[in-house]
């Protein structure tokens, strides 16, 4: 993975003003589940607890990532606060997951043996479809509250990767707790594709965070 891919998108939001980081997390080779959701909450600490020293308004935090990213972006659940700089919040003000998964057991899989190989199974330690109730428990679907931040869902129409549904689903649930949630549907784009790159959807990024934040 380059972990530079996004740096010259990620530098014209600070251009806009905003303070970006990168927060690394460990992937499901590393640790299982909540692993990578409590390291992204510690970066969130982190921040907040260095908030003068990078000039940043630890009142103000807005969290964005794509696929597996948009997974942990749709986390912020404070259950998973374990670690360092405790006394700090790991709460945000806003979230802009592109095309994350939700509900894992809204993947089409033509049998248990070809879904044990799935990104979900791997992350959640177990197969999806022989353990249901306990996939479901760890998707973001399970965790929306009337208290969400709001919400900047990207999806495309034709993602072949995670597909449009799993958006669906969560902006649905988001809506009907009566949370501030907006879909931005992508038509024809695949998972990933370079139509998340064209600069009128970055422009709707740059406007949900400056609204928000």
């Amino acid at each position: 993975l380059d972990k530079s891919a996004h740096l010259a998108y990620l530098s014209e939001l600070s251009r806009k003003g905003f303070v970006v980081a990168s927060v690394q997390y460990r992937t499901s080779n590393e640790t299982p589940l909540p692993g990578q959701i409590q390291d992204v909450k510690a970066g969130i600490r982190y921040l907040r607890a260095h908030a003068e020293r990078f000039h940043i308004n630890p009142e103000k935090f807005g969290v964005m990532g794509e696929s597996a990213g948009g997974y942990l972006t749709c986390m912020v659940d404070p259950a998973f606060d374990v670690g360092e700089n405790l006394e700090f919040s790991s709460s945000v003000q806003a979230a802009c997951p592109w095309y994350p998964p939700t509900d894992f057991r809204g993947f089409p899989y033509d049998n248990p043996e070809q879904c044990a190989a799935s990104p979900e199974s791997l992350l959640l330690g177990k197969n999806v479809l022989c353990h249901p109730e306990e996939a479901l428990k760890n998707c973001p679907v399970s965790f929306v509250t009337k208290d969400a931040p709001p919400f900047l869902i990207i999806h495309g129409e034709n993602d072949h990767t995670v597909p449009f549904t799993q958006g669906e689903l969560l902006h649905d649930k988001l809506e009907e707790a009566g949370c501030d949630v907006t879909l931005l549907a992508i038509e024809g784009a695949d998972h990933a594709d370079l139509h998340f790159f064209q600069k009128e959807v970055w422009e709707e990024i740059e406007a949900f965070f400056a609204e928000e934040l």
